[in-house]
């Protein structure tokens, strides 16, 4: 019998994990994405070049990687009932000692730490736990909770860009701090896993999945796809504020555009996941794919408020798009017993491009002295990732013809 059709509605319990969930990853995403208003006031501080100092993105990328693949292992034998409680704990050190660093090495080992026991713990083994609380609409409900990382990725910078207005970059990190254990505690609490994913995990027998690719082929397509994916989105991510404020607007104003690009990223994440639902996961991805390509050249040359306005809106709704994506595609072609595994390999190799990108950014910047080659640079990766992604979708086609035919 087929486990998908054993039960007629989803639990209520599982929107309650959406929220905590979306909650986890905003606080966790938004740390990630604040190192852009860090950057400038360490690189003064300290007399980091802008590659070294966004190396620190890199660091957290790839610690996030790595372990992501061992908090995947973990929740699919064991479940992610207390992954919550234990990332708080590292996050909240990590910002908290991140005041008191005073060496680049101190830099790098906080936020690898901060990634790979913080943010790899709750991202894919719980994005991975909330698909699979959801039979109807999975797409939808990944897409919201994926939000979470588009809404902390606006709301923290900015944030942050105030903290260090006000207090200085070391208060600022302690004020986190303070502020992600009042937030965190409380949702940590909420963690409970997917009563399919525990039947799975339990089960004797593989459960029968209706995709013609098996899983490892399909890990194999996400996982390269995702990499030149992530290196065009996190050049914006990592560098679009450094970008506007060299080009002599505001502190604020540049924080404003990037708090712009993230909520549109919100509307982009649940749009995408629900579209998956209608159209496919692939063909989803394959077309926000294209917005973020196109979109992404274009910072550099804009030089007018409203402009810049509207091309942050565009790419952040379409970036985000990709983010829900890559999380439905999972869902939807690999089964609930590897699931953790599956989104914790894919995750790795997204991670492993979001640093490359982060840093090649910066690299781009100290050899021409702006950012037109870093932008440049990120356009060109979007455009690999949308060849592999065309020819993923060829293949599943050319197969789905092979089972028909058989």
């Amino acid at each position: 019998m087929n486990t998908e059709n054993s039960v007629d509605r989803d639990p209520i319990y599982g929107w309650v994990m959406v929220v905590s969930v979306f909650t986890l990853t905003a606080l966790s995403f938004g740390t990630m994405g604040s190192i852009s208003v860090f950057l400038k006031p360490l690189s003064n501080e300290f007399g980091w070049t802008r590659a070294n100092t966004a190396f620190g993105y890199t660091i957290a990328s790839l610690g996030s990687a790595f372990f992501g693949i061992i908090w995947g292992y973990i929740a699919d034998k064991y479940g992610t009932r207390f992954f919550g409680f234990f990332a708080t704990f590292f996050m909240v050190s990590c910002l908290f000692l991140l005041s008191k660093q005073s060496s680049i090495l101190h830099f790098y080992a906080l936020y690898f730490c901060f990634g790979a026991f913080g943010n790899a713990v709750v991202g894919s083994p719980l994005y991975a736990n909330v698909g699979f609380w959801f039979k109807k609409n999975p797409g939808l409900a990944i897409g919201i909770t994926a939000a979470g990382g588009a809404a902390g990725q606006g709301i923290v910078p900015l944030v942050s860009t105030y903290l260090i207005k006000a207090y200085g970059w070391q208060d600022a990190y302690m004020y986190l701090s303070l502020m992600y254990l009042l937030i965190m505690a409380p949702f940590s609490l909420l963690i409970k896993e997917s009563p399919w994913r525990e039947r799975a995990r339990g089960a004797i027998n593989d459960e029968l999945r209706d995709f013609p690719l098996s899983e490892k082929e399909v890990i194999t397509w996400i996982s390269v796809a995702v990499i030149f994916c992530c290196i065009c989105m996190s050049v914006p991510i990592v560098h679009l504020i450094p970008l506007l404020t060299d080009a002599s607007f505001s502190e604020d104003f540049a924080a404003s555009v990037f708090l712009v690009l993230m909520i549109f990223g919100i509307v982009g994440r649940i749009f995408c996941g629900k579209l998956g639902d209608i159209i496919g996961a692939l063909p989803s991805y394959i077309l926000m794919s294209i917005g973020q390509t196109i979109s992404v050249i274009g910072f550099p040359y804009i030089d007018f408020k409203v402009g810049l306005f509207i091309l942050a809106a565009a790419f952040g709704f379409t970036y985000s798009g990709v983010m829900s994506a890559i999380l439905v595609c999972a869902r939807m072609m690999v089964s609930a017993k590897l699931a953790g595994r599956a989104m914790a390999l894919v995750s790795f190799f997204g991670w492993l491009g979001m640093g490359l990108g982060g840093y090649f950014g910066g690299v781009f910047f100290d050899i021409k002295g702006d950012y037109t080659w870093s932008f440049q640079f990120a356009s060109l990766m979007g455009i690999v990732n949308l060849l592999i992604l065309w020819q993923f979708y060829k293949r599943i086609k050319k197969q789905q013809k092979i089972v028909t035919t058989s």
